[in-house]
């Protein structure tokens, strides 16, 4: 375009960690665009997180609630131009049928054609905050080398208050979180005992208050990290009870946070939270969260196999003892 759009619509990664890996490309897009309007388009699951306080700092929030209808979405906000984040042939299809004369986006997937700005993908292996970055700057856009970048708001902080004020968790309290989940499947879960073995020795060695979170898909890991602490450990078991605002609000409240790698990694690291990551079966050189974290991982021969299911005996994971996570968690609680 020989000038600036007036109303562009940047379509989000439709997995949360992809989104908050995105941040860093968002900010360099509004520094570079600053007289746009800029709309983030997210499917609803992922929209919530842009209501917070970001570095991508959108003027609005279009959240996509049936996929079926997402060219009509698209096509009622009237934009000049579209960023495609996904790499999918049915973002860059969904922008055309909705009469969008500009769209930019990665040539692959065989969406060159669906393309008026096409940017050639990077070659091997690179972290996924580096290639949206790559995006931005082969749009010829300036970029900012950023981390992620949130805040929760204030409204999302006072509904975490109560929240946790119900499980017995005042504001005073020291609170290290634990997503035992893991959206992708079982093989990026770390067993459950063993998290349960590090609660404990978080609430009797350091005195924090400890906290699960996670969907509800994750609700028979909690349960049976709750069946594995001994008598007088507690933990305030929060999963699938969240959205995923007051998620970002209880990530906030967090002093330390232990978490496969999933999106509620992501998101914690970029409000500014300690993370002990653990990774298995995917790669760490791809989706580690950004920022001064602990990274853990146990070399075996068949990993990163990004397999959703472990065929052998998920030795990548159970390699990683508690002892090790622990000490990762308990270096990360100044006293």
């Amino acid at each position: 375009m020989s000038n600036d759009p007036a109303r562009l619509v940047v379509r989000a990664p439709n997995w949360l960690g992809d989104a908050v890996l995105a941040l860093p490309a968002l900010e360099s897009l509004r520094a570079a665009l600053p007289g746009t309007h800029i709309t983030i388009a997210a499917l609803a699951s992922i929209a919530p997180m842009f209501h917070e306080d970001t570095s991508a700092a959108p003027d609005a929030v279009l959240a996509i609630d049936d996929r079926a209808k997402e060219a009509k979405l698209l096509a009622d906000g009237r934009f000049d131009a579209a960023l495609l984040l996904p790499n999918s042939f049915r973002s860059a299809w969904d922008a055309r049928r909705a009469g969008i004369r500009e769209r930019w986006g990665m040539s692959a997937n065989l969406r060159r054609r669906l393309l008026t700005r096409a940017v050639k993908r990077p070659r091997g292996r690179v972290h996924h905050s580096t290639y949206y970055l790559a995006l931005i700057r082969g749009l010829g856009f300036d970029i900012r080398e950023s981390l992620p970048r949130m805040s929760a708001r204030p409204q999302t902080a006072a509904r975490v208050d109560a929240l946790l004020s119900r499980h017995a968790i005042d504001g005073s309290a020291r609170l290290v979180g634990f997503a035992p989940g893991a959206a992708y499947g079982h093989a990026k879960r770390w067993p459950p005992s063993r998290v349960a073995h590090v609660i404990e020795r978080v609430v009797r060695d350091r005195h924090a208050s400890c906290v699960l979170v996670g969907a509800a898909a994750d609700r028979d890991a909690g349960r049976e990290i709750e069946s594995a602490l001994p008598p007088g450990v507690r933990v305030a078991n929060l999963i699938g009870q969240t959205d995923l605002r007051q998620l970002i609000g209880v990530l906030a409240r967090c002093a330390a946070f232990v978490s496969n790698d999933s999106g509620a990694m992501h998101l914690a690291a970029a409000l500014g939270v300690p993370v002990t990551a653990i990774f298995g079966p995917t790669d760490e050189r791809v989706t580690s969260p950004l920022g001064n974290h602990d990274v853990l991982v146990h070399q075996v021969f068949c990993r990163p196999c990004m397999l959703r299911d472990c065929p052998i005996d998920h030795r990548c994971m159970k390699g990683i003892t508690a002892d090790a996570v622990f000490a990762a968690v308990s270096a990360r609680l100044h006293d």
